[in-house]
């Protein structure tokens, strides 16, 4: 599986972004989704996961009730829709499969894509 984020972009602390990552292969619904995020300075850290099925997600404490996951297992593809952002919610954006798991596991994903780079202002 490659995986592929983007959405990523400069936006002022209260707006909102929303990240995509597309994956290629047909077995893209048989891996729970995970977006992981990297501050400068810091080490990479869960955000949100999400079941193959979409019927169960998972979240950071810092972002519940601002992120939301989604997949379509017909396009391939996994969102992450970002609201109310904070400053600091600056990071690297990545997204990872896990097969095995339930995507929110940072040691146990199978496959990573590049990262993409949102920037709150404030």
């Amino acid at each position: 599986v490659q995986l592929q984020a983007s959405g990523g972009g400069l936006v002022q602390a209260g707006g909102s972004l929303r990240l995509s990552c597309a994956a290629s292969g047909r077995t893209f619904s048989r891996y729970a989704m995970g977006w992981f995020r990297q501050a400068p300075g810091k080490e990479r850290e869960f955000v949100a996961a999400i079941s193959w099925s979409g019927g169960s997600t998972y979240y950071a404490d810092s972002v519940k009730g601002r992120f939301i996951i989604s997949r379509d297992n017909a396009k391939n593809t996994v969102y992450l829709q970002m609201n109310s952002l904070k400053p600091e919610d600056t990071a690297v954006y990545y997204c990872a499969a896990d097969l095995e798991g339930y995507g929110t596991d940072l040691g146990g994903m199978d496959y990573w894509g590049k990262g993409t780079l949102v920037t709150v202002s404030s």
